[in-house]
């Protein structure tokens, strides 16, 4: 392909691309994949079937009301009493019978549900740790993609100049003012980097695809999409607190929900008081007697009413020895959620603080690395000029050439480290970018 022709394709199709392309903040794939992943939809109805477990105390004090009818049909004979002797059973039996009874103390019902109320707590701070998690995975593939396509960029500025160089060396030679063998080490170096430019497109697709995939977004055109860097301030904070960690609420919160179970436990060896109330009338007949008179239904049901009220008051004595190793073991259970939250809590700060020391050595190196690229630009420039003069041969000026390209590498690599380190801290310590 005639190089000039090269040229025009590269920035007619860049234009193109351009008019096309959809940004992408780091913020913005947070969002859509936070709404897509199916681990936090599954556990937003754990949430929902831990609110509707929670009753609210006041509402256990709502009396359980029962009502008992039933019809009956005894047969047989039996001894009358007063005259010893034996007489007709058969009776047809009509019963009702209305309960209703409240528990005005109950500690196991109140340490119950505080105990669900803390599970919905509990569910929430298990959903959060799933984001935080899940944003963690996010934040290091959308800094892998934004390091490749930030690369990619810094190739095709480099071969502008190689088809520049490519095209001139050509014309040098069919004039004889060069060597034919500077004409095949220009094009040989021209073909690498036509290589590389490819393999880092490939390569930058195909992470756009994993990240996307991580994001559960299947309809995004991703060839179009570029990614916005996450610029933070060059800050070297010493003085992290750490104010919102999912993992460790969550830590907390399971803490003192093992110590509730503690209270349900025992609450089965505290008194119950409880308020009952009682209502019954029954009707009855003899079944194949009709020299007996009885009164009738109605009557019956009126005159044979029945209520009885009352306070029951129940104190256990003795629970058994398999309910008091429970409690023993429910102890054990709280002791050891205690320290998994305090080792919780270690564990996060020493990442904290590892990750200020990271942070620390990109800004420290920074400097260094950019200065070594002023340096190597100015190489560059002065390859560059002794190549065209013919004072220094093709190999040397690719050489040169590639130390500039990993000079900018190493300052690309450093600047997004840092990026990278400062949200990473955020997320730690705030769970926000």
């Amino acid at each position: 392909m005639n190089k000039r022709l090269l040229i025009v394709f590269l920035f007619t199709s860049s234009i193109f691309v351009r008019g096309q392309e959809i940004s992408w903040s780091l913020q913005k794939c947070f969002d859509v994949a936070l709404n897509n992943n199916i681990d936090i939809k599954i556990q937003q109805l754990e949430i929902l079937r831990s609110k509707k477990n929670y009753t609210h105390p006041l509402l256990e004090m709502v009396p359980s009301v029962g009502l008992t009818a039933n019809h009956s049909y005894n047969f047989g004979s039996t001894i009358d009493p007063n005259t010893n002797a034996r007489v007709s059973s058969d009776i047809q039996w009509d019963n009702l019978n209305l309960n209703a009874s409240v528990n005005l103390l109950d500690f196991s019902n109140l340490s119950t549900a505080r105990k669900n109320k803390l599970e919905v707590e509990l569910s929430k701070a298990d959903k959060e740790v799933i984001e935080y998690e899940y944003k963690l995975q996010l934040l290091e593939k959308y800094f892998e993609v934004l390091y490749s396509q930030e690369q990619l960029k810094i190739l095709k500025e480099q071969f502008k100049n190689a088809v520049y160089n490519l095209e001139r060396i050509q014309k040098e030679v069919e004039i004889g003012s060069k060597p034919k063998s500077d004409l095949y080490d220009m094009q040989f170096n021209f073909s690498q980097e036509e290589n590389e430019i490819l393999i880092s497109e490939q390569l930058y697709e195909y992470q756009k695809k994993e990240l996307f995939q991580l994001m559960n977004d299947n309809e995004t055109n991703t060839k179009n999409v570029i990614l916005e860097p996450y610029f933070v301030t060059n800050s070297n904070e010493n003085n992290i607190e750490i104010t919102n960690n999912p993992k460790l609420n969550f830590a907390e919160i399971n803490y003192k929900s093992s110590k509730k179970e503690v209270g349900v436990l025992r609450g089965d060896n505290l008194p119950t008081l409880s308020a009952f109330y009682g209502f019954s009338t029954f009707y009855s007949a003899p079944i194949n007697r009709p020299d007996v008179v009885v009164d009738d239904f109605q009557t019956q049901f009126d005159n044979n009413k029945y209520h009885q009220t009352g306070l029951q008051l129940q104190i256990p004595i003795f629970t058994g020895f398999k309910h008091n190793r429970r409690i023993a073991a429910a102890k054990i259970q709280t002791e050891r959620a205690k320290w998994q939250a305090e080792q919780e809590k270690i564990k996060i700060n020493q990442q904290v603080e590892l990750e200020k020391t990271q942070k620390n050595n990109y800004l420290q190196r920074n400097e260094k690395l950019k200065n070594s690229l002023d340096l190597a630009e100015k190489m560059f420039t002065t390859s560059q000029a002794k190549f065209l003069t013919g004072k220094t041969d093709a190999v040397v000026f690719s050489t040169i050439k590639n130390q500039r390209l990993n000079a900018e590498y190493e300052v690309l690599k450093n600047d997004l480290l840092f990026q990278y380190t400062s949200v990473r801290i955020n997320l730690l310590t705030k769970n926000q970018l």
